[in-house]
């Protein structure tokens, strides 16, 4: 999907630019739109529509407070707006009290995942293979910034972001809920391909340089690993659950609906 959105922080603030990422922000998760600034040529009776319903805020943008707000040479399309982007979090025992059990759902858990771009990409994965949600720790772990939700391609806006604290903690207590869980490991004794995902799973996605921690792949009932020409030490975190995600896709292929 073709985008055209940026988020920068200026002055404490994130902004997104684009009628599409600002309609799809306003359509799946309008709580985060704090102003919206259009130019004065914008006629777009949608994009007003969903701006008036959600009653947020808007002025006038000239031509030099666009370049000042998201530089020179952004095509902003006469539309920024501000947002922010830690109202995008649901805290994880209320999502884990809504989640619909029936459909084996999959979920992602970031384990101090460090790259905010890894994290946006992951996000992106996850929307992309029909993942329930992307649970995030609140320590250790890169937070969501502008950064995040504009290497998302805007899925942020389109998946559930959830807050946990403890990752060890919270894959015992989804365990309990009927969750089967894996740690992306690259000596993990299961390969992927092997397993048949019958069950809900949960995915965890360690740190780009250490790997999932110790205490953590105790936790796993199961260490997956992709297996890979023996030229390649090793992928990415981003990659390596975008494979692992495609291949749990593939067996639940009511999730792409």
């Amino acid at each position: 999907m073709k985008e055209k959105q940026r988020k920068t922080k200026k002055r404490g603030k994130v902004y997104i630019y684009g009628r599409h990422a600002l309609v799809e922000a306003l359509q799946n998760t309008p709580q985060i739109i704090q102003k919206v600034f259009l130019a004065p040529d914008i006629r777009d009776a949608k994009l007003r529509t969903l701006i008036e319903a959600h009653k947020i805020s808007i002025s006038l943008l000239n031509q030099k407070e666009g370049k000042q707000l998201v530089g020179r040479d952004t095509a902003h399309q006469g539309i920024i707006a501000t947002m922010d982007p830690t109202s995008l979090l649901i805290p994880f025992s209320e999502f884990i009290e809504k989640l619909n059990m029936g459909n084996n759902p999959a979920l992602a858990i970031l384990g101090e995942v460090q790259d905010p771009h890894n994290v946006g990409a992951i996000i992106r994965s996850a929307a992309a293979f029909g993942f329930a949600g992307v649970l995030i720790p609140e320590h250790n772990q890169a937070p969501v910034t502008g950064s995040v939700v504009k290497t998302s391609a805007g899925m942020a806006f389109c998946i559930p972001l959830v807050t946990i604290g403890n990752v060890n903690n919270t894959l015992e207590i989804l365990k309990k809920k009927g969750f089967w869980t894996y740690a992306l490991a690259m000596e993990g004794s299961t390969t992927l391909g092997t397993d048949a995902f019958d069950r809900p799973s949960a995915f965890v996605i360690g740190n780009e340089g250490t790997g999932v921690r110790p205490m953590t792949l105790a936790h796993c009932d199961v260490k997956l690993s992709i297996p890979m020409h023996k030229r390649s030490e090793s992928l990415n975190a981003a990659t390596s659950a975008a494979i692992v995600f495609y291949e749990w896709s593939k067996k639940h292929p009511e999730s792409l609906a």
